[in-house]
Formats: structure tokens, C-alpha cells, sequence
């Protein structure tokens, strides 16, 4: 009997430690739970592995592209005022050293250090352009391999002082320099006329050739044509005719001696040779042609109109 009963008490103390550890498991529920159960919350295993590698590797991208970034900046000479050779200030941009360029670039000005000049370089050429407001091309500076073109309404060359030197147009090719020097073997070819002042030779010891090898030599001036030689001889030879015409002044030769060469003489007498021999003395006539030739001098004149150098000259 005894047996039975304490069977039933420990039976009923068991009852009542379920119920307890029941209802502290409905008062410890989170709200929203089902009658599942309770869940475990976190990161166990290898998925917590695999979270701290990839911090891991998240943090060693970060301190390589950090160090990059510094290398970059460090190698590229990143400043505040530009970068590497380039400066940028209040004036422009500056640029050190040898730049390259791949694409078109468009300045208003490009000028170099006071103490080093300005180098263009290219392997085929360089092209510089000029265009309007409406992107139209006015004028073209091509330095190639060969040859350097300049395309452009007109070419003006100054000097230092802003003097013009040189300038070419469609109309016109003018020079003027105090001296223009051709120091050519075969001199200055023109295939057209030439106006000009003055004509010297190179240097006191050369000689000045004014030739035409297959046409006619002409030169004319309004006020006048002067030829001298202040050290040497003056020659004019010409394989046909030579002229020397003043329409309104005269034809000066002025020297101490004159020689005119291998003139006619002139005179009917058939024994002309022995006349010529026989006489020393000659005066020099005219034709109404203008023709020069000797005539025997006399006491009198003895240059006539109808003489055979003049009928048949």
C-alpha cells in the first residue's frame, strides 16, 4: 500500500515538472513562432568559413588597389597644378619635354621656353590649318618628307623688326631685301621679264654676264639704262644685231679712247685695196641707215649718201 502510494506521488511530481518545463517553453517562445520549435540563428560550418574568406580576400583587393592608386599617382606625378610634364596655369598649359599627340590639336597659340625652340616632329609630315568661323580651310603649312607646300591666298616673310622680306600672291612674287645673292653655278634662269634696280656681281673679283643663249637680251628703263665697270671692262656682243635706241635723249659713250672695230670701208675707186693701203688716215661716216663705215679722210669731206655701204646697206 505504501509501495502504491509512493509511486502515485512521484508520478504526480513528474506531471507537474512537464507542466513547469512546458510552460516556461511557451513563455521563451520569440512571437511569430510556430509550434515547430525553436531555430538556431547564426553562421555555423563552412558557410562561416566561406564569409570570413571572402572578407578576407575583400580586404586584400582593397590594399591592392590602394597601393596601385598610390603607384599611379606616384609614376604619373599627379600634382595639383597637372600632372607628369603637363602644368596647368593662369596662362595656358605648359608642357616639358617631348609630349605626343594622337588625335587633332586645336590651339590658339603654341610657343616655347625662351632658352630651348620649338620642335615639331612626325614620321610622314606636319600639317598646320587655318580655319574661319564657319570651319572653312584658309590656309595650309605642309612640312613633308620632300617638300614644304604652303597653301594660301598670299605668303608675306618679315624680319625680326616686322620689315617685309619676301611676299608671294597670285599676282605677284616681291622681294625686298637690300641684296638679293644667287651664288647657283648656272645663275638665275627667268623665263619672263625682271624689274629691278640695281644688278651687281657677287663679290669684287667676279664678273657680271648678262645672257640670253637662244633669245633677245632687252633692257629698258623709263629715265634711262645705265652700264658701267668701275674696275674692269664693259662688253656687249650679240651673235645678230646689237641696238642701243634712245627715243628722246642721246646715246652717251664717254671714255678716253672709243674703238669701233672691223667698220666697211666705203669709197668707188676699183683699186680699193691699194687705196686703203696707201692711206693712214679715215674719217668715220653715216649712213641715213645708220650705218657706220670709213671713208678716206681728205681736205674735205669724203663721206657720201650714194656710197656702196650705204646703197646696199
Amino acid at each position: 500500500m505504501e509501495q502504491s502510494t509512493t509511486l502515485d506521488i512521484e508520478a504526480l511530481k513528474m506531471t507537474q515538472e512537464q507542466y513547469m518545463l512546458a510552460s516556461q517553453s511557451l513563455h521563451l517562445q520569440p512571437p511569430g513562432c510556430g509550434a515547430g520549435g525553436v531555430h538556431p540563428v547564426g553562421l555555423y560550418g563552412w558557410r562561416k568559413r566561406c564569409f570570413y574568406f571572402f572578407l578576407l580576400l575583400l580586404l586584400v583587393i582593397m590594399i591592392v588597389n590602394l597601393a596601385l592608386t598610390v603607384w599611379i599617382i606616384k609614376v604619373m606625378n599627379f600634382t595639383v597644378d597637372g600632372m607628369g610634364t603637363l602644368r596647368l596655369n593662369e596662362e595656358g598649359i605648359r608642357l616639358e619635354g617631348i609630349s605626343e599627340f594622337l588625335l587633332p590639336l586645336y590651339m590658339k597659340e603654341i610657343r616655347s621656353r625662351g632658352d630651348s625652340p620649338l620642335v615639331l616632329r612626325s614620321e610622314k609630315n606636319v600639317t598646320v590649318n587655318a580655319r574661319n568661323s564657319q570651319g572653312q580651310l584658309t590656309g595650309q603649312l605642309t612640312v613633308g618628307l620632300e617638300s614644304v607646300e604652303a597653301h594660301c591666298q598670299k605668303l608675306e616673310i618679315h624680319s625680326k623688326e616686322g620689315r617685309l622680306l619676301f611676299s608671294a600672291s597670285e599676282e605677284e612674287v616681291s622681294i625686298k631685301t637690300q641684296k638679293l645673292t644667287v651664288t647657283g653655278s648656272e645663275g638665275a634662269v627667268f623665263s619672263h621679264s625682271v624689274e629691278t634696280p640695281l644688278i651687281l656681281a657677287s663679290g669684287a673679283s667676279e664678273d657680271l654676264k648678262l645672257e640670253s643663249p637662244t633669245r633677245t637680251l632687252t633692257m629698258e628703263a623709263p629715265r634711262g639704262v645705265e652700264l658701267s665697270s668701275t674696275r674692269g671692262g664693259l662688253k656687249a656682243s650679240g651673235r645678230k644685231d646689237l641696238h642701243f635706241e634712245s627715243t628722246e635723249g642721246e646715246i652717251l659713250l664717254d671714255a678716253s679712247t672709243i674703238r669701233l672695230g672691223s667698220l666697211p670701208l666705203g669709197m668707188y675707186s676699183a683699186s680699193k685695196v691699194q687705196a686703203s693701203h696707201r692711206q693712214t688716215v679715215f674719217e668715220v661716216c653715216v649712213c641715213p641707215s645708220g650705218k657706220l663705215y670709213l671713208s678716206p679722210a681728205e681736205s674735205r669731206s669724203t663721206c657720201q649718201d650714194v656710197s656702196n655701204i650705204c646703197l646696199w646697206s
